[in-house]
């Protein structure tokens, strides 16, 4: 894997983002990563597509080597901290690929900035209603009927929460490859040096539980779901949207993908990769490349 500098970025807000940036192509294309990354994890994508494009991949709040000086409550809050990065780069009309919660971030872009974001691709991406953290019974079962509410309900949950915090707070790389290895990395993992890389950049995140509460009230539908009542703000995507997605992803299952692309009407092009999971740069990396780069060449 080719290692691309780290640079940064100062916004009005008071926080830095990080980045990292290839190529002197057209168009610029902005990487959002998701949960648990950073732009570490889009440096194989930058090396086959840096020939052919301008490529940024910014570090979010709270993850990689940007700051993490505020907390926040959701995805667009996210996407503004991106906005300002746009801002402060001098990058103009561009094209956003956001996998997994980078995909609701891009989403919340497209929605805020319609006349500069050209186009939308969204790889594995958290659908406009949301992802579901459900209370667990004794058994560490989930409670289809009983999702959690709040930061402090999230930040207790000892299944999906709480051995992710330890593991932060102790830099324990066992731990999170292991949980990397049962959701993400579940059909094919990285070379080792690769993933090593990946796991020290997970590490580094601050801000799980923020994160975790915006996946939960994200809601861009004008329909409310039993915690988000929804911001109607998926009316105001202008731009085309392509929906690359894993057949066999068990963190967002391909049927939410598919329900992504009605909620967004006419003209959503869903892409499968058969054999991925989460992870269709890992899993399925020449079909993902290729594909993405017909798509961002339109």
């Amino acid at each position: 894997m080719k290692h691309y500098p780290v640079l940064q970025a100062a916004l009005p807000n008071g926080e830095t983002i990080a980045y990292r940036c290839a190529g002197a192509g057209d168009p610029t294309v902005v990487l959002i990563h998701g949960n648990m990354s950073s732009s570490v994890h889009w440096q194989t994508t930058m090396e086959a597509l840096e020939d052919d494009f301008r490529l940024y991949a910014p570090d979010l709040r709270g993850f990689g080597d940007s700051t993490y000086h505020t907390s926040f409550d959701s995805l667009r809050d996210l996407a503004h901290d991106v906005e300002e990065f746009l801002d402060a780069t001098g990058i103009g009309r561009c094209e956003v690929v956001g996998w997994s919660t980078g995909g609701g971030v891009a989403m919340e872009m497209a929605a805020d900035r319609p006349d500069q974001i050209a186009a939308v691709v969204l790889v594995d991406s958290v659908p406009p209603t949301g992802y579901p953290i459900f209370a667990k019974d004794e058994t560490g079962q989930p409670i289809l009927t009983q999702l959690l509410e709040t930061k402090e309900e999230i930040a207790s949950d000892p299944v999906q929460v709480v051995p992710a915090l330890k593991a932060f707070a102790a830099g324990d790389k066992a731990t999170m490859r292991a949980i990397w290895d049962a959701t993400i990395y579940n059909r094919h993992t990285p070379e080792e040096a690769d993933y090593d890389l990946y796991l020290d950049a997970s590490l580094r995140q601050r801000n799980l539980v923020d994160v975790d509460y915006s996946l939960l009230t994200f809601n861009m539908t004008d329909t409310p779901t039993a915690v988000a009542p929804g911001s109607g703000r998926l009316a105001k995507i202008a731009c085309p949207v392509t929906v690359l997605h894993g057949g066999k992803d068990i963190v967002v299952p391909l049927a939410w993908a598919q329900q992504t692309a009605r909620l967004l009407g006419e003209g959503t092009e869903v892409v499968t990769f058969a054999d991925s999971g989460h992870s269709p740069i890992t899993d399925e990396p020449g079909a993902f490349m290729s594909t993405l780069r017909d798509v961002l060449s339109r």
